[in-house]
């Protein structure tokens, strides 16, 4: 096929809701020596583009933006300078474009598609060939498109500064994307899980998935004292931390002598974390956040995936032009997993 010019694209010119989503056509830009144009096959949202279609993106975003930050695609054409790659290699891009390796920094964070910068929500993408990763090859597109925030989130946090081994006790909140990755990487490595939800349905499928213990935090509010009855007082080794100030007190309540807290998230609202400084210091724990992660553990995330078979856990899929429905779906919260956006119409 040749070059496309140009590319239908969603931006969001109001930030008080994703009902101001439009779809328009845009030139494409020419390409620089170092980037490459990828035509989008799948796109998958998460909480963040929640937060972003209503303006309340703490780290802020830009006006009338292309949302957006998780893709997969197919290179169509390549910089004079770009090497490694060709045309037809199936890719991701990374969350962050200059996150290659190491730490992340404020000008580094500033490249997140999808807020500060322009996302993926658009059928064709110009990006720096240095963002790239091959996708597995098991994997479909709408599958792969799942991979740059939730999973290399919950990679990150598993296999960061202590690294998850075999026999370890891990606690995963909800059964969103990044807490199922996290299950599924938790197992994949040898861990014990124990699963939490406010649906027995979505448990039966955290258990599926290879979770031991689960536990309906409506039925169970002290949820904490049952993961320390289940570990009989010890604790767990990590914990997947996605509710923030609403959750943090009791996570700190369930993690072992030693142990982590993952702070993700913060979907769970206000709450009391006045003991917190107490807390952390008597259990001698780590609080760590957590921001996605870098170009170099999605390869090595990858390699995980890839001699594992591990296949990412797809809710559903809308077409591009319903791609208000898929935000209405996922703030909906009827999901597992991941809600994908397909985009290329062949």
């Amino acid at each position: 096929m040749g070059i496309p010019r140009t590319t239908r694209e969603y931006r969001l010119p109001k930030a008080d809701g994703f009902h101001n989503l439009i779809i328009q056509e845009a030139t494409i830009p020419l390409l620089k020596s170092s980037e490459v144009l990828v035509k989008v096959h799948a796109v998958s949202l998460q909480y963040r583009d929640l937060l972003v279609a209503k303006g309340r993106y703490p780290l802020g975003q830009k006006e009338n933006l292309v949302p957006g930050s998780d893709m997969a695609g197919e290179i169509l054409a390549l910089g004079d300078a770009v090497r490694g790659w060709a045309v037809g290699d199936r890719v991701c891009a990374n969350f962050t474009t200059d996150h290659i390796f190491g730490v992340a920094d404020a000008e580094i964070i500033a490249t997140a598609l999808g807020a500060p910068i322009d996302g993926v929500l658009t059928e064709y993408k110009v990006l720096p060939a240095h963002s790239l990763v091959r996708i597995p090859e098991h994997l479909s597109y709408e599958e792969a498109s799942t991979l740059p925030c939730a999973a290399v989130t919950a990679y990150n946090a598993l296999m960061g500064p202590v690294p998850l081994k075999g026999g370890d006790l891990v606690l995963v909140q909800g059964t969103g994307g990044v807490s199922i990755f996290a299950l599924q990487f938790a197992v994949a490595s040898g861990a014990t899980v124990i699963a939490t939800s406010s649906s027995d349905e979505k448990l039966k499928i955290a258990q599926r998935l290879g979770a031991k213990h689960l536990i309906n935090y409506k039925k169970t509010p002290d949820w904490d004292k049952e993961v320390l009855r289940l570990t009989n007082g010890r604790g767990v080794d990590h914990v997947i931390e996605v509710g923030g100030a609403g959750t943090l007190q009791r996570s700190m309540n369930a993690v072992c002598y030693a142990g982590w807290a993952h702070l993700i998230g913060f979907v769970s609202g206000q709450g009391d974390v006045s003991s917190l400084p107490v807390q952390t210091v008597l259990k001698i724990a780590m609080i760590r956040g957590i921001f996605i992660g870098s170009r170099t553990q999605f390869e090595d995330m990858n390699r995980l995936i890839a001699a594992r078979g591990l296949r990412p856990v797809v809710d559903k899929v809308f077409p591009f032009d319903e791609t208000r429905k898929a935000y209405e779906y996922l703030e909906s919260q009827q999901h597992v997993g991941k809600v994908v956006i397909k985009v290329a119409r062949n």
